[in-house]
């Protein structure tokens, strides 16, 4: 199966978070998923490294995006469909993050499960199937 896994979930990945539940975790180590990284990601995390809201994870996005080729993921190119999809993420009043809903438009676009620690997501369930950070 592939999962498209969110910004948050890729931070703990690659920090080694306990934050990081079990179960995703072995989801994610196991060779048989495909697990796909959003250039979106890499840009919500570019962005909050430039704003010092992210000192945990002191790696550039190169350096970044080689550890996630060595780590056997897929980068998800920011598509045209992606974003033409976005229109189908319905506008919820407590949760309107731009990365967040061009992440879930990649995954409905992309037909994948998206893996996610934000409590928001289920509420786009069943329209996108959410694999949750527990």
């Amino acid at each position: 199966m592939n999962y498209l896994i969110d910004t948050q979930i890729l931070i703990w990945y690659q920090l080694n978070s306990n934050k990081l539940d079990i179960n995703v975790y072995a989801l994610l180590k196991n060779r048989k998923s495909s697990i796909f990284i959003s250039q979106i990601s890499l840009f919500e995390i570019a962005i909050k490294q430039k704003l010092s809201r992210l000192p945990e994870l002191d790696l550039s996005i190169a350096i970044l995006a080689n550890l996630i080729e060595q780590d056997d993921f897929n980068l998800l190119v920011l598509q045209t469909r992606h974003i033409e999809a976005y229109s189908q993420i319905p506008l919820q009043p407590d949760h309107r993050d731009p990365f967040d809903r061009l992440l879930l438009a990649s995954a409905l676009s992309e037909k994948m499960a998206i893996i996610s620690a934000d409590a928001s997501f289920k509420c786009y369930e069943p329209q996108i199937q959410l694999v949750a950070n527990s």
